[in-house]
């Protein structure tokens, strides 16, 4: 086992990256506020690499934790503008198996996220993959509260140049501040949301 530096697990790298789209591809500026899109992720060491375990505690135990820090972190980097959208994904290396990277993202870990970012009643869309080190993974962005906001349906890219190492998992959360410029596909509008049960 490598020495634990974050809650017990052991943090290689953070990462964050930050994206701000100011005007659509055919040219329109915003309408309204930019569109602003955060990631924060981890390569955190796999306890699991190399091997089978029918129990997966040594990732899932400590899950809270670990989405508390994530959940300081955006409350850092957002320095109270407000979020619209979440999403959550990881990247298994190449010496652990798929599930390994489920269970990083179990709620556990979100709802920590989603109290750091001001609630939210929606489930917290996620994905995930095995990869090689500099594998691209798209993840999943929806509205907070409610998950069939068409306006509020996008996806950021990462890609983490040195991670995931075989040993690892790249756990990512991306954060949205508004829907996508000038969405023009109808049905429940953001605005709407009050009172519905998050899942509509």
């Amino acid at each position: 086992m490598k020495p634990g530096n974050c809650h017990g697990y052991h943090v290689r790298k953070w990462y964050l990256f930050v994206e701000e789209t100011q005007a659509l591809e055919s040219g329109p500026l915003a309408d309204g506020a930019p569109l602003r899109k955060v990631v924060i992720a981890a390569a955190i060491h796999n306890p699991y690499a190399g091997q089978f375990s029918e129990a997966l505690e040594r990732i899932v135990d400590r899950s809270a934790e670990l989405g508390a820090e994530f959940g300081r972190r955006f409350k850092a980097i957002l320095a109270g503008q407000s979020i619209e959208s979440y999403g959550k994904a990881a990247i298994v290396g190449a010496a652990g198996e798929y599930e390994h990277g489920n269970a990083f993202l179990t709620n556990a870990f979100a709802d920590p996220i989603r109290d750091a970012l001001g609630g939210g009643k929606s489930w917290f869309p996620s994905t995930g993959k095995r990869g090689a080190i500099g594998a691209p993974i798209d993840i999943p962005l929806a509205n907070k509260n409610a998950l069939y906001v068409r306006s509020h349906y996008d996806t950021i890219s990462a890609t983490f140049t040195d991670a995931p190492a075989p040993d690892e998992v790249v756990v990512c959360v991306a954060v949205a501040t508004r829907g996508r410029l000038h969405a023009r596909l109808g049905g429940l509008r953001a605005d709407e949301i009050a009172g519905t049960d998050g899942l509509r």
